[in-house]
């Protein structure tokens, strides 16, 4: 039996299976790195028949902010370069249980093997937050771009606000478009309760959050816009490392210059 989805959670399918393909191709995604998830408000419940015996899954904690809600995700152990190509065999529909204390499995009828990512804790930390603001972001993508992890492999710049001055004084889309920036979240081990919350916590206040010498995750209203947010930021990374490259120091923006672009509105 197929599970029928409405026109706007296939088109939000595509839009995350194309995002995976640039993923990789940016070498933001080597093995099965990165993950994906995205909240469908708009999932009808008439995909499911009445009879429907779904699969139950506890979560390490319960999230009330969630409860009920469905969302597409990445499945554990599956390749970035492979959901561009399968995009249902490489990801799931789970729905959050009425009470947040688990999940089920929703886009597949009978047995699986498939499941969610294992930052699936961090993801609902980020749509709990997401939910308790009332903004409109419904995305949440974590990757692994090269040049942004370097930056926290230097003892030297491994600090939020040097991050953020590099960042924003390599290039001025970077502020115009993040104006409030990385949040850095020091080493923790992934996986865990812990850093979900800190995760959740700093995009809170920050476009982004980076975890020290592991990688980066960030929050949009739809699968490119979030895809852009983190591009724009390895960009100026990029340039920072190719001046160095020169054996010189580049100049960046002055303070004055990056607050006159913290102005412009879009």
């Amino acid at each position: 039996m197929a599970v029928q989805f409405s026109d706007a959670v296939k088109k939000t399918i595509e839009e995350v299976s194309e995002i995976a393909g640039y993923l990789w191709q940016k070498g933001w995604a080597e093995r099965n790195a990165g993950n994906m998830s995205v909240c469908l408000n708009d999932l009808p419940s008439s995909c499911l028949p009445d009879d429907y015996q779904p699969f139950f899954i506890s979560l390490p904690e319960i999230f009330p902010d969630v409860a009920g809600m469905c969302f597409y995700v990445t499945a554990t152990n599956k390749r970035m370069r492979d959901l561009t190509r399968q995009p249902m065999k490489n990801a799931l529909i789970i729905r959050i249980t009425d009470d947040g204390a688990g999940y089920n499995i929703v886009s597949h009828f009978g047995k699986t093997d498939l499941r969610p990512t294992s930052e699936l804790a961090t993801h609902l930390e980020i749509h709990s937050m997401i939910t308790r603001r009332r903004s409109s972001e419904r995305v949440v993508i974590h990757t692994h771009p090269t040049e942004l992890i370097a930056l926290t492999q230097l003892s030297g710049l491994c600090d939020e606000r040097v991050i953020n001055k590099i960042l924003w004084g390599m290039h001025p889309e970077a502020k115009v478009f993040i104006p409030a920036g990385i949040g850095l979240i020091p080493y923790i081990l992934p996986g865990t309760t812990m850093i979900g919350k800190a995760t959740a916590d700093s995009l809170a206040e920050h476009e982004v959050a980076l975890w020290e010498k592991h990688g980066v995750f960030a929050t949009g209203r739809n699968p490119n816009e979030t895809f852009d947010v983190i591009d724009i930021l390895n960009k100026s990374a990029s340039i920072y490392f190719l001046c160095r490259s020169t054996g010189q120091e580049p100049e960046g923006l002055t303070d004055s210059q990056i607050e006159e672009l913290g102005k412009i509105k879009f």
